[in-house]
């Protein structure tokens, strides 16, 4: 008998595989936690399977989410990712990396990136009880507490809306449907 999953991965095996192992797991590496809102901050307007197919060029391309080395780009750098086919050439979005990396790196050093983040969902999980898609909110009041204090902080592409993503992606609020066999599991981290 197959597993139960939340609709949204559909069947696709790197969907699925993302699913199974990555959506909704806590994270609380810094580098990682930017990482995943850059990804989301690029995502939108796009299917999410867009980025997850160009993950690995924009690890390339963006030296490995080295926020101090993507701090240092240029315009001669913004350049070769507007020529880059292997990552979303949005001009605005690879300058709200750059200007990303900037403040990831004051935060870091000052709160810590991965406090900075926690503090919205009161440092741990906040776990929901979803039985279906529809339920299933866009954002929330802690995604928009959130998204302001990353604007204030230097950021963009961060609204309430990619921010909730975030969360749901990096496990500050599972989302999993009640019937997705991954719900139970991650309810108990």
């Amino acid at each position: 008998m197959p597993l139960a999953r939340c609709p949204w991965c559909g069947t696709d095996p790197l969907y699925v595989d993302y699913h199974d192992t990555e959506w909704g797991v806590p994270e609380f590496d810094p580098r990682a936690l930017w990482e995943k809102l850059v990804l989301d901050g690029f995502q939108a307007g796009l299917a999410w399977i867009t980025i997850l197919r160009k993950r690995d060029n924009f690890r390339a391309a963006f030296a490995g989410f080295d926020p101090q080395a993507v701090a240092r780009f240029t315009e001669v750098d913004v350049g070769r990712l507007l020529t880059d086919a292997g990552i979303i050439r949005h001009r605005g979005k690879i300058e709200a990396t750059i200007k990303g990396a900037k403040a990831y790196l004051k935060i870091e050093e000052t709160k810590g990136f991965s406090n900075f983040l926690w503090q919205h969902v009161g440092d741990a999980p906040l776990i929901n009880h979803f039985a279906s898609p529809a339920e299933v909110p866009t954002a929330t009041p802690a995604a928009e507490a959130m998204s302001s204090a990353l604007k204030q902080a230097g950021f963009s592409f961060c609204g309430p809306t990619i921010v909730y993503a975030f969360m749901q992606a990096t496990g500050m609020v599972n989302d999993h449907l009640t019937v997705c066999h991954r719900h139970p599991g991650l309810a108990n981290t």
